[in-house]
């Protein structure tokens, strides 16, 4: 150093240096434009600049215009996850009504579409597990009727001859 001067770092001798007494100490000066908010005198073994440390800036990137709520992706894996809760209930309806009945047929979907649409809006009140059970059975009668559409125009093609 020129003149002799010290840099502001100071270090003695001995085991003091590792208790913190008298190590190589860091100055406000040395620190100069780094905030030190809720931060003690920085340790001499921290290996990371401090300036890295100081978060001004968002954490997420969020879609244009958004606020600060869930994100697109968080939202979609939200609503996928409820569609296979559904499904799930759906196919347990299905397994237990056919279990129970000893038949596969029809009636079993309409049947469990229903009680899943029930339980689905079960949170609401009786008149939510009404409409969920109205939606329900909706669905999946219009799906039976999809289905066997072909069988039933060509029963009603014999019982016209």
């Amino acid at each position: 150093m020129e003149g002799g001067g010290s840099s502001g770092n100071k270090t003695t001798g001995g085991l003091a240096g590792f208790f913190g007494a008298g190590g190589a100490g860091y100055s406000h000066a040395d620190l100069a434009g780094v905030p030190l908010t809720g931060m003690n005198p920085l340790s001499p073994y921290l290996n990371v600049d401090p300036r890295y440390l100081v978060q001004d800036t968002d954490e997420f990137i969020l879609p244009t215009g958004a606020n600060k709520t869930r994100g697109r992706f968080e939202l979609a894996f939200f609503t996928i996850g409820g569609c296979c809760m559904t499904a799930l209930l759906y196919s347990a309806f299905g397994v237990i009504i056919e279990k129970t009945r000893g038949a596969e047929d029809d009636l079993n979907t309409v049947a469990a579409g229903t009680m899943t649409g029930m339980l689905y809006k079960s949170t609401g009140g009786l008149r939510g597990v009404a409409r969920g059970g109205l939606v329900g059975l909706t669905l999946t009668s219009l799906y039976a009727l999809y289905n066997n559409w072909e069988h039933m125009k060509g029963s009603f093609l014999q019982q016209s001859l």
